[in-house]
């Protein structure tokens, strides 16, 4: 009779968490999204209604891929191209808009001022996580949030300073040097010649980062490279999938993949770290690359505060090291392809730019007080991150309800920032928003937009991107020398397909004719 009753509690407790689980998946897939809906609608925003589980995702793939397999011409529209599902949506529903992405409704914001809000506001509009797969290729300052992430970018920020920028800019110039001397034997025997410069650009900046980030060259990291881009090429799959809660402890071919990637990649980071940490101890250590920095900084941050909870853990380091090693030569690859193409056609432009570097430096090494000097080479590269921003989304999630502007958003609506649509909205840029005009910039970026929230390449507010004066320095060395040494034009077999896997990048390679000044 015991037995008997033990086990008809059992099944009563079973079935008790089996009801529960089940309305846990069915409050998931469809109470709350159509509760959200009907709240959105209310507000005035417009959208389509919400479909079981995958929300708009069917047609935002299909839109994509179709989008994909076509080239441009350099008189398309590239918003059409990047994001289609973003121009179908304003198109039926106007700006005041939402789509989703599966079962959770995505805001789409165009206004300055709201911009600026939900950037500014970052406690309440925080990074959006629902796809935790992410964390494989790297977290670190850009995905945390709250007391870490105040105390990641405390530690971290020293390292940016312009003292410290100006050690790594001899770093720069080597990696640059590297690359260039090799299209050099590539063109010197005919004069000129064509070249996919997109790969030297990519191998450029992993030179730079290694260099910049742990002291050694890019041979020494190249396994690294190659394992932290595969892992971005698994994570772009798995967005255009609806991620359900603990997929990523389900075995599958790409689960394993990822896992084994990040396992690598942590790994040989540990090992890095370690050696590093070895070296610092007994005095060893060089001075002037960002991980010794970090980890002086993490040390001063630890003896301030009296005890290790004010530092870095070796994890801490580890995910900051990733991020960096990825996020940055990445961004900039792509900020220098496009200013290559994108000089290629105006080459008005390529002859004044290289007219002011002649002037400043002649065929001299450029430093970094003349660097700061620049004022053309600056206004096309801000012209470029406009024309192809090289991350065209920043996207939030509410943390709870809040007030943005006339409307009310609830807790768990994702807030979509689109650079790209805003960079190319004549409203906001003018008639010649299409067309490559850097004199737009000519009094700084305060000035081309008006002093509105209208471009953000590095982000805003409180969270921008610690590294965008990084970034802007070794574009501006890179391309400095390559207008030293060489002009160039788009080849006939060039293809223009920009494409955003991770970055914006040129799906087709970027093929130049290269001729030796």
């Amino acid at each position: 009779m015991k037995m008997e009753i033990l086990n008809s509690f059992a099944v009563f407790l079973g079935v008790v968490i089996f009801l529960l689980g089940a309305c846990r998946v069915l409050d998931w897939v469809w109470l709350k999204p159509k509760k959200l809906e009907k709240h959105l609608k209310r507000q005035g925003l417009n959208g389509n209604s919400y479909k079981f589980l995958f929300g708009d995702m069917k047609e935002m793939r299909d839109m994509f891929i179709e989008a994909s397999s076509k080239p441009l011409s350099f008189s398309d529209d590239i918003v059409s191209k990047v994001f289609p599902h973003f121009q179908e949506t304003i198109k039926k529903h106007g700006e005041n808009s939402f789509f989703w992405a599966g079962p959770k409704p995505s805001v789409l914001i165009m206004d300055p001022d709201l911009i600026k809000e939900v950037t500014v506001k970052y406690l309440s509009y925080t990074k959006l996580h629902s796809n935790p797969l992410i964390q494989l290729l790297a977290k670190g300052l850009v995905r945390y949030e709250g007391n870490k992430w105040a105390k990641h970018r405390k530690i971290i920020n020293p390292a940016f300073h312009q003292d410290k920028l100006k050690l790594m800019t001899p770093a720069f110039h080597t990696s640059a040097n590297e690359v260039l001397v090799k299209w050099e034997e590539i063109v010197s025997t005919k004069g000129s010649s064509e070249l996919d410069v997109w790969p030297s650009l990519q191998t450029l900046t992993r030179y730079a980062i290694s260099r910049t980030a742990f002291g050694f060259d890019y041979e020494e990291g190249r396994k690294i490279f190659e394992l932290q881009s595969e892992q971005a090429r698994h994570f772009m799959n798995a967005l255009w999938t609806v991620y359900i809660p603990g997929w990523r402890f389900v075995p599958t071919k790409s689960n394993r993949r990822m896992k084994e990637i990040a396992k690598y990649v942590d790994s040989s980071l540990l090992s890095i770290v370690d050696a590093r940490m070895k070296a610092i101890k007994a005095g060893k250590a060089k001075e002037d690359d960002l991980l010794n920095l970090f980890l002086k900084s993490s040390s001063k941050e630890i003896d301030l505060g009296g005890s290790k909870d004010y530092g870095f853990s070796m994890e801490d380091v580890i995910e900051e090291c990733k991020l960096f090693y990825f996020a940055g030569q990445e961004t900039i690859a792509a900020l220098l392809v496009w200013t290559m193409i994108t000089l290629s056609r105006h080459q008005e432009w390529q002859n004044r730019a290289r007219e002011e570097v002649l002037n400043l430096f002649g065929t001299n090494e450029p430093d970094f007080d003349g660097l700061n000097q620049l004022k053309i080479v600056p206004m096309i590269l801000y012209e470029v991150l406009r024309l192809y921003p090289p991350i065209s989304l920043l996207n939030r999630e509410t943390v709870e309800e809040i007030k943005l502007g006339n409307i009310t958003l609830p807790a768990g609506v994702q807030v979509d920032l689109p650079l790209m649509l805003l960079n190319y909205d004549s409203k906001l840029w003018g008639d010649d928003v299409n067309e490559f005009n850097p004199e737009r910039f000519a009094g700084g970026t305060a000035a081309g937009t008006k002093g509105k929230v209208v471009f953000f390449p590095f982000g805003w507010g409180p969270r921008y991107c610690l590294g965008q004066n990084f970034a802007m320095l070794e574009a501006k060395l890179v391309l400095v020398m390559i207008l030293q040494r060489f002009s160039f034009e788009l080849s006939p077999t060039y293809t223009h397909s920009p494409a955003p896997i991770v970055t914006l990048q040129p799906q087709h390679g970027a093929h130049l004719i290269l001729h030796k000044l």
